[in-house]
């Protein structure tokens, strides 16, 4: 048994900093890296994909970001945990491999976890009774049936553990926690099993830490932004893992960005609901147990994590279309800038009511004066230019369309010294709305699928 193990986080989100694979796998010593791409509404744009083409529908450029740092993964032994793989992790395997074989590498196994994307299954599952409630809300599923863009499962870690037991040198998988990718390389070099709570616990909070990349290292920091150093250069995050459940949270020497108590503290914090019940399919971590300490430059250990039974359901994250959004800007400028954009904003909320156009919402934004604090902010005396964001919501999609036809009219019949309006009019946008729900893990079962050259 090896211990500690090193595991890298290598994207935080799909778009996220196409260096940071390539230094994690070479900057030093890790054993494995693994790559989170899927938010809520990423599922929905992958969906789209497939349809217009059944061979994507997924993260598209993870394909020659592992072709570039796959010869260094094999030679230092490194393997890889991605749920790029979308709502089509089967395709996603069939193109690395097909890059692998141009760049001849032979012997490779990647192993694809499916059974997430329950889209297609929707009504069997409704015939059993299964009546998918918004968590929030407590709405039937019904009320959206007809609208629904896709459908998920939050799968965890021992489907990747699965296929990591079979071999495999990356696991691509569709829609799994974003913890279970750091979680499943514990569970697989030390064993660990249901039961093992505050272990399955420590290694889902080291994946919470890991999952945004480097906000965990001094990047998006709240506290001393400024001390931060060489944030062009910023290292990702690496967990090192004990058998006991121990956890080291670092970074490569040599990198920028900070690890300290307070940067961890930071992404500890971040979208976790209640701290003491963070439910995943493995566990329910209690963070408020969480035992921080300093044990060395850029090292801060974590203690004293403790988990609780895991629950009989599993999430469920379903997208669908609720209507069409439009949104424009114009630049008001000195003198009288804020004067002239709330000026702006009056007229053109009387023109869209004489032309009889009704939304659900209707939003301005002043960017430079309030459109992050709102009212909470005070009027600094002199502002030289105030930008005017004007948008709306509705369902019906001529309406909206109308909108964008009443701001370049406004250059020239509302307050003067505007600019900044480019790109010809705003066009309606579909919304894609988020539907969380639960079903039982025993309703569904994930599968694994062994791909080799």
């Amino acid at each position: 048994m090896k211990e500690p193990i090193r595991i890298a986080s290598g994207q935080g989100f799909w778009g996220d900093l196409l260096t940071a694979p390539k230094m994690q796998v070479t900057k030093g010593p890790v054993d494995y890296l693994v790559m989170d791409y899927l938010a809520e509404v990423t599922m929905s744009i992958m969906q789209k994909q497939k349809k217009r083409d059944p061979s994507l529908g997924y993260a598209k450029d993870l394909v020659p970001l592992i072709a570039d740092i796959l010869p260094d993964c094999i030679d230092r032994n490194v393997k890889i945990i991605t749920n790029g793989g979308g709502v089509n992790p089967q395709a996603c395997a069939e193109a690395i491999l097909a890059s692998a074989r141009e760049l001849g590498i032979k012997g490779l196994k990647i192993g694809v976890v499916t059974g997430d994307d329950i889209l297609e299954r929707m009504d069997e599952f409704r015939s059993q009774g299964i009546e998918f409630r918004n968590m929030e809300t407590g709405e039937d599923v019904g009320v959206i049936a007809d609208k629904i863009s896709s459908a998920n499962v939050y799968f965890g870690a021992f489907p990747i553990v699965d296929a990591l037991q079979q071999g495999a040198d990356i696991v691509i998988t569709g829609r799994t926690t974003d913890t279970g990718l750091t979680l499943a390389p514990m569970i697989y070099e030390y064993g660990w099993k249901e039961g093992d709570w505050d272990k399955l616990a420590a290694g889902t909070i080291a994946g919470h830490i890991m999952e945004c990349g480097g906000q965990a290292t001094g990047g998006n920091f709240s506290a001393d932004w400024k001390s931060v150093p060489e944030l062009e250069n910023i290292g990702f995050p690496i967990t090192e893992a004990y058998a006991d459940g121990s956890i080291v949270i670092t970074k490569h020497e040599g990198t920028g960005g900070l690890v300290t108590q307070q940067t961890v503290k930071e992404q500890l914090l971040y979208e976790i609901g209640d701290p003491g019940n963070y439910i995943t399919p493995e566990t329910i971590a209690d963070f408020t147990t969480v035992q921080l300490s300093d044990d060395g430059p850029d090292r801060v250990k974590m203690t004293g994590v403790k988990g609780k039974p895991c629950t009989d359901t599993y999430k469920v994250s379903m997208s669908y279309a609720d209507g069409y959004t439009a949104v424009s800007t114009l630049t008001y400028t000195w003198p009288d800038a804020f004067e002239k954009a709330k000026a702006a904003d009056t007229i053109l909320r009387k023109r869209l009511e004489n032309l009889g156009l009704k939304f659900e919402e209707i939003r301005t934004e002043f960017v430079g004066v309030n459109a992050c604090h709102g009212h909470l902010v005070s009027m600094p005396d002199h502002i030289n230019e105030v930008v005017l964001r004007f948008g709306v919501r509705g369902k019906d999609f001529k309406m909206v369309e109308r909108f964008g036809k009443e701001i370049a009219p406004l250059i020239l019949t509302g307050p003067p010294s505007v600019t900044g309006f480019a790109g010809g009019r705003p066009k309606p946008s579909e919304v894609i709305a988020f539907w969380p729900a639960l079903m039982p893990k025993n309703a569904v079962t994930p599968n694994i699928i062994i791909e080799q050259i």
